[in-house]
């Protein structure tokens, strides 16, 4: 198995990356900025420098690797046609490469509420809409995918144990990103993860239970 990481320099992206690192997996990352990912990402990351806008690129891009994760984001600003170009685009982008590549397995990073067109996250040049299109472009892909909505994100660590549910069931809550890299990493290793779309939150009274049973749950 060798790990190609898109969005790998953002803050869920580099806890794919390290988490994957510790499960000793190859990784290749898809940057930007080369300096600037040096520094943050572990010594020993394969560094590709480009974006998510040319599938033909991102097929070279890809190289060797056998799978894909993506924790790709528009980042808030006053641009209206960020989070198509980044959450549906972009996203179709790396699925186009993927299948031209025959990835084995695409982990795909979204969000939690993207089907509720009224959220106030949609005032944000309607984000959500757009990671529901790239959810959508993956889905009907025919590769083999894992899709995870976490709920809010937390950069500081908390006790507590994922919580996974189906598609449209979790509608509140939060969870560190060092969980949701961790789920992302798992479902690669759990059969029972794909070809789903899964929400998590993490709650300290949730019990500790396999990764694999809380892939299995979701239908």
């Amino acid at each position: 198995m060798k790990a190609f990481v898109a969005g790998a320099t953002g803050a869920t992206g580099q806890r794919i990356v390290r988490a994957l690192v510790d499960r000793q997996i190859p990784v290749r990352a898809l940057v930007r900025d080369r300096t600037q990912a040096k520094e943050l990402l572990p010594s020993g990351v394969e560094l590709i420098q480009g974006d998510v806008s040319d599938p033909r690129a991102l097929q070279v891009a890809l190289g060797d690797c056998t799978v894909l994760l993506c924790a790709t984001g528009a980042r808030p600003n006053l641009n209206p046609s960020g989070p198509l170009v980044v959450d549906y685009l972009g996203v179709k982008n790396l699925v186009e490469a993927a299948q031209a590549k025959a990835i084995q397995h695409f982990v795909l990073v979204s969000s939690l509420c993207v089907s509720n067109l009224f959220h106030p996250l949609n005032l944000f040049w309607f984000v959500l809409l757009w990671k529901l299109q790239g959810e959508n472009a993956l889905r009907e892909s025919g590769l083999p995918y894992t899709i995870v909505r976490p709920g809010g994100l937390l950069n500081e660590e908390r006790p507590g144990n994922v919580i996974m549910q189906g598609a449209d069931t979790l509608f509140e809550g939060s969870i560190p990103r060092t969980q949701v890299a961790q789920v992302c990493v798992e479902a690669l290793f759990c059969p029972e993860s794909r070809h789903k779309t899964v929400e998590i939150v993490s709650r300290a009274d949730a019990p500790t239970r396999d990764w694999s049973d809380l892939f299995a749950q979701v239908v």
